[in-house]
């Protein structure tokens, strides 16, 4: 089939490249001129696991394809993928200005009948201003469908090419059939492609988002209690995981969920409550908790240091929001940072893949490492904020022979208490 994917951030690429590999003809559009011409020379603008075998193998094949012409991919696809940032706006809104944009400009320039899919995370009620939008000045049949995407960053490639589900949300027999043979090669292993309105579509991917955002939320507020009370929240999330009804997913504590995906969602949905005028009492309680827990080591630190960090060398594992990605926005670690900064520390900070983002927006305000044992070099203190697998089996014989001060602070609970104490290492975790 033939395809356009408008936009290449994490989603249109990772969509564009995976549709390309069972054999559709894609063609993404960019308009950043700097980007394509670097896709097209084979540079991954992006830190994504597997896509970049993906990626070569497809331009090698010549199955994917980039261009800054929007009225190219127009002309070359029979489906138009939607894959445009939605930022948040002041007000907690998805701002819809490029999706909207795009599709006036679609609306000026298809000639022939078009399936428009928004792939992009949307609000509901926005395939109904894409089509407004779209029939201003189309004067051709087209359909616009939703189709939100699954893709946790960091398994990208694996959620695309094996998905739990696919929802497409369409009102039109013929843009139905057109999104299940495009999908049918995804889910030979019987995993569904759940058809619905639109409508419901796009809720399904906000209620999604919120609700995991909710169970980390729970998570974390359960490790704070165990704190107060002498529980070990590991244990307890063991306990709870057992039971079908709950699972295992999703119950780690630490220093908050951040992303792309998470908080920006969460305040749209809530916003869009209130533009209801309804009031998501549990979103708001996920807003303002997840808010503190991003610092939550911050006063165990003060306290280990009786209230005076002026001066004290902290080394950062991990700057990206999780692992397995060089995402920095709303990682936990920055605000971490901020705050030590606030407080007169000198920072050293060290992740395999986020430095380079992590310097574009902090510049020389924190100094960066080499590897990870570089950035413990004569540091009072180790705080860790991602949960990289490199970190999770350290020699910690050298981490204290490079450490001026055997402490860690632990916002992902990657060790074992008694393991990291049986080291002479003072270990301050969450919940435990």
């Amino acid at each position: 089939m033939k395809i356009a994917v408008i936009g290449t951030g994490y989603v249109g690429l990772v969509t564009g490249t995976c549709l390309a590999e069972t054999g559709n003809d894609v063609l993404c559009i960019d308009i950043d001129e700097n980007k394509v011409k670097r896709m097209q020379q084979g540079e991954v603008p992006i830190y994504e696991p597997h896509l970049d075998v993906l990626f070569e193998r497809n331009i090698k094949a010549k199955r994917l394809k980039f261009s800054t012409s929007l009225e190219e991919g127009l002309e070359h696809g029979d489906i138009i993928f939607l894959a445009l940032p939605t930022p948040e706006d002041e007000d907690g809104s998805a701002d819809l200005k490029y999706i909207l944009g795009v599709a006036d400009n679609i609306g000026k320039l298809i000639k022939d009948y078009k399936v428009i899919v928004d792939k992009s995370t949307v609000p509901v009620g926005t395939s109904d201003k894409v089509k407004a939008a779209i029939a201003k000045h189309a004067t051709v049949d087209f359909d616009v469908v939703s189709n939100p995407e699954f893709l946790r960053e960091g398994f990208a490639v694996d959620d695309f090419l094996k998905p739990e589900r696919i929802v497409v949300g369409a009102s039109s027999d013929r843009a139905i059939a057109l999104m299940e043979k495009l999908y049918k090669p995804y889910v030979r292993s019987g995993n569904p492609i759940l058809i619905m309105d639109e409508k419901s579509a796009e809720l399904t991917k906000y209620a999604s988002n919120a609700f995991l955002a909710a169970k980390i939320t729970f998570m974390n507020e359960i490790a704070n209690f165990c704190e107060k009370v002498g529980a070990d929240v590991d244990k307890v999330r063991i306990g709870m995981g057992t039971d079908s009804r709950i699972g295992k997913r999703f119950l780690f504590p630490g220093i908050g969920y951040g992303g792309s995906c998470f908080p920006k969602d969460v305040k749209a949905l809530h916003k869009s409550g209130q533009d209801h005028n309804y009031d998501f009492k549990i979103l708001d309680s996920v807003l303002t908790v997840n808010k503190k827990q991003k610092v939550v080591l911050i006063p165990k630190i003060e306290n280990y240091f009786n209230g005076d960090l002026k001066g004290k060398k902290i080394a950062v594992w991990g700057l990206a929001f999780k692992p397995e990605t060089d995402d920095i926005r709303e990682a936990p670690a920055l605000d971490v940072i901020d705050s030590l900064l606030n407080l007169g520390c000198h920072i050293k900070a060290f992740d395999p893949e986020a430095m380079d983002n992590v310097k574009r927006k902090l510049g020389d305000k924190i100094e960066y490492a080499d590897g990870m044992y570089d950035a413990l070099v004569d540091a009072d203190a180790l705080v860790i904020c991602t949960e990289w697998s490199i970190f999770r089996t350290p020699n910690f014989e050298r981490m204290k022979s490079k450490l001026k001060g055997h402490v860690i602070f632990d916002g992902r609970n990657l060790y074992d208490v008694k393991d990291v104490e049986n080291e002479n290492i003072t270990y301050i975790s969450i919940g435990r």
